[in-house]
């Protein structure tokens, strides 16, 4: 079979919808009007004798057969870039570039005040929420360029490195009764909030607890540390959460830090990024500076692998 100027064409436009999961976003990415983009969309619908994507609301959802092709699609297209385009020295001061980041509210508050003083007047920083079972699909798709989380089972396609750990410590209000005599059992006499993303689940603390045959009291269960902060502030729950963050919280709203009564290896956040990404001078100048900055004393960090169990 023949691969036709107007073949690479639509699968330019197919990679844009997958990315985008929009019409109107993707005609904006290509450069071309939205009725063009509906034209090549039903195209494709016919060259491959699928729907390929659903519209849901304001989001066009793509299906089983679109999720098939859209990574050897993604990757050919790349591949096909870096032979056509000459590779051009990445220079932050004059590089007109957005880096898509899939931070949570922590690390937010941590790394993007000292990240934004490092770019150049055209760079661009969006950081979005990614949820961890997405975050495979999300890199491959180009739709974020890098994603810091957790430790998590290494995925083939995708590349990771230790960027940063810190030590848990608890949020209490100022006054508290227990700010003075904080011990293992007080901690668990006590009332906490506990915050996650996840509906259900323990968190780390919890699941050392529950290796000690012990267990907390959770009266609230949230979202956000700032969120938590405030109910702290107000109340004699606890709030067990990384020492950084606590830092800046703790005259936000009247709290005060203590040690966390309890033996704990430390939170330990990775970058990730598809593989892909490895060679582009670019991405490798980001990855570079969120290693600059987590090992500098900028943020007030330890440098990774620092923390041991029991440190505070």
């Amino acid at each position: 079979m023949h691969v036709h100027k107007s073949d690479l064409a639509l699968l330019q436009v197919f990679d844009s919808i997958y990315r985008e999961g929009s019409l109107t976003r993707a005609a904006w990415s290509l450069n071309l009007s939205q009725p063009a983009v509906s034209h090549a969309l039903a195209r494709l619908r016919q060259r491959f004798a699928d729907p390929l994507f659903i519209r849901q609301g304001v989001q066009m959802q793509p299906t089983a057969r679109a999720r098939q092709i859209a990574l050897p699609v993604s990757q050919a297209l790349q591949q096909l870039r870096q032979v056509l385009e000459l590779p051009e020295p990445f220079d932050p001061g004059h590089s007109q570039l957005e880096f898509r980041l899939g931070l949570r509210d922590v690390l937010e508050a941590m790394l993007l005040p000292p990240l934004l003083q490092r770019l150049g007047p055209g760079l661009r920083i969006s950081s979005m929420r990614c949820e961890r079972q997405d975050m495979e699909d999300e890199l491959a798709r180009g739709s974020l360029d890098l994603v810091i989380d957790v430790l998590r089972p290494s995925v083939g396609s995708l590349r990771q490195a230790p960027l940063l750990q810190e030590s848990l410590v608890v949020l209490m209000r100022r006054g508290h009764p227990l700010a003075q005599e904080l011990d293992l059992d007080t901690y668990l006499q006590a009332g906490h909030v506990l915050v996650s993303s996840r509906r259900q689940g323990l968190s780390l603390e919890d699941v050392e607890l529950a290796r000690q045959g012990r267990q907390r009291r959770i009266v609230l269960r949230c979202q956000h540390y700032y969120a938590a902060s405030a109910v702290v502030a107000s109340s004699d729950l606890l709030l067990t959460m990384p020492e950084h963050y606590a830092r800046r919280l703790e005259h936000d709203h009247g709290n005060c830090v203590r040690p966390l009564p309890l033996a704990q290896p430390g939170l330990s956040m990775h970058m990730y990024w598809h593989m892909r990404r490895d060679e582009e001078a670019a991405h490798r100048w980001l990855r570079e500076q969120l290693k600059l900055l987590s090992s500098s004393s900028q943020l007030g960090l330890r440098p990774f692998g620092s923390l041991t169990a029991g440190s505070t």
